[in-house]
């Protein structure tokens, strides 16, 4: 409609141009006439100055029209989309700062390099396309078909290892370099076949775009990879390839089977079919012909996802690939976090142990070691960077002792305790033992339960603070903890305690020698 407006005004503007070019000559000739009977000369360079005046006036107005309406075309550099380039560089610091806070030097510097490649990959900004699949789908000759038909520059692999070559090339049409990788094949037999597949896992959660590769429909073991990169938002295209082997029927039946398992997961449009190398034909006279490969379909449809989405998914990938490494990061910081938390809550039991049996009380109950307990909360909470006074750790380890007075734990450990001791320890002393060696099995409770309280960020969770301790006292009563338990406790507590109280018997002769 506006080209068609268009035309119809230049028309009108050419007819009127034409009126007036025509005016304009004959009055240039009556004007000619006049002047060439005073002076020819003058006439005659006149005459030319008028027209190479009409003919710049002319020549600008059809310029000028010819460029109305038209949107100027400016060069502006490809920008990821900012919100999302913004949330994976704050991503990215905040996983920096977690990073050194991980004591394990080899991990650290691990990390911190996988950071520094990430940061990197989102000032270069290449998109990434991933071939994954089985070794028998044909990945190989896919990439082999599209580089051939692909419009652009190929550079040479940027890499031959176990890991799969990867090119460099030009797509006409997309603003940013293309690298493609072609994955070690999945589903191999033997260790070297498993690392390999981990491999081409990890590559396929890496790419902007991923081509997985089937040649029929998915097997059990190849739709589990396939759900799990869809489920993580991976933007993929499924190529069934080695189309020819099949006849139309059984060839749409197959692509319908795949699209009802994906559906939901990956759209109709992005289910292709391909054949990367062709089966020979044989011709009348016995010579075989070798067809073209057919990937036109998927080289034009992969072309117009990386033009109109390539952008979003660069930054959706690299925040993917943030959010992961913080998740990473995060275990491994929550990992050394409870290593510690451990070591603290193994020295504060028997710390409480001996608080215990050196002032044995009348009943044991653990608000007698509530200073005890308040001093480990303190200590725990400051691994998980919570700062708590003293009040709010003697309050927190207050109200974990009166729970397990509540749950009957207490006497419960007891129990489990006193039978353990029973046949290692003399009866002389058993009494202070059992009290010594419950005070620091409880203490044990106490300080794992405190442990999960602060790396759910200060909360009990949904089943509140009687399930978090019911769970750990069922986890602590196992017969393999409990011998180990109790060997230890033989060392720190029974003991020294026999040793004591054998030396306040001896008469002081005795004790001299």
């Amino acid at each position: 409609m506006l080209r068609n407006t268009r035309l119809l005004l230049l028309g009108i503007f050419l007819l009127v141009a034409l009126g007036l070019v025509i005016w304009v000559i004959d009055a240039l000739q009556r004007l000619y006439w006049q002047l060439s009977y005073s002076s020819p000369l003058l006439a005659s360079f006149l005459v030319f100055v008028l027209v190479l005046l009409i003919v710049a006036v002319v020549g600008s107005l059809i310029y000028s029209f010819s460029r109305f309406g038209r949107s100027p075309q400016r060069s502006q550099p490809i920008q990821l989309p900012e919100v999302k380039a913004e949330a994976a560089e704050e991503n990215l610091k905040a996983v920096q700062q977690q990073v050194n806070q991980i004591a394990d030097e080899i991990a650290r510097e691990a990390l911190l390099e996988r950071s520094r490649q990430i940061a990197a990959e989102l000032e270069r900004g290449e998109l990434r396309v991933v071939i994954f699949g089985t070794g028998s789908a044909g990945k190989t000759s896919l990439i082999n078909a599209l580089l051939g038909r692909i419009v652009g520059k190929v550079e040479a692999t940027m890499g031959s290892t176990e890991e799969g070559q990867t090119y460099r090339l030009g797509l006409r049409g997309v603003g940013r370099d293309i690298l493609i990788t072609d994955t070690p094949g999945i589903l191999e037999a033997g260790v070297a076949g498993r690392l390999r597949e981990k491999l081409a896992r990890q590559l396929a959660v890496e790419a902007d775009l991923l081509l997985f590769v089937v040649d029929n429909d998915l097997r059990r073991s190849e739709l589990e990879p396939c759900l799990d990169l869809a489920r993580i938002g991976k933007r993929s295209l499924l190529i069934f390839n080695k189309a020819d082997l099949y006849e139309d029927r059984d060839r749409e039946a197959i692509l319908a089977r795949l699209r009802e398992r994906l559906k939901g997961l990956i759209p109709p449009s992005d289910i292709l079919t391909a054949i990367a190398s062709p089966q020979p034909v044989r011709l009348p006279d016995g010579s075989f012909l070798q067809p073209e490969p057919e990937v036109t379909t998927l080289l034009k449809r992969m072309a117009a996802v990386l033009r109109s989405e390539g952008e979003d998914l660069i930054a959706d990938n690299i925040l993917l690939q943030s959010q992961r490494l913080g998740d990473e990061t995060r275990q491994l910081l929550d990992q050394q976090r409870q290593r510690q938390a451990e070591q603290i809550v193994d020295r504060f039991q028997w710390i409480s142990a001996g608080v215990i049996a050196v002032t044995p009380l009348p009943g044991l109950d653990l608000l007698g070691t509530a200073a005890v307990n308040a001093q480990m909360v303190i200590e725990i909470g400051r691994l998980y960077d919570c700062d708590l006074d003293r009040d709010r750790g003697r309050d927190l380890a207050l109200s974990l002792a009166r729970t397990l007075t509540s749950l009957g734990l207490i006497k419960g450990a007891t129990q489990i305790v006193a039978a353990a001791l029973q046949t290692n320890v003399a009866t002389a002393i058993l009494g202070r033992a059992i009290q010594g060696v419950s005070a620091a099995y409880l203490t044990r409770i106490a300080g794992r339960s405190f442990i999960e309280y602060f790396r759910q960020n200060q909360s009990w969770g949904d089943g509140g603070i009687t399930e978090v301790v019911q769970q750990q006292f069922q986890l602590n009563r196992r017969d393999e903890f409990i011998r180990s338990f109790i060997q230890d406790a033989l060392v720190r507590v029974v003991e020294p305690l026999a040793a004591k109280l054998e030396g306040r018997l001896l008469p002081p002769g005795d004790r001299s020698r």
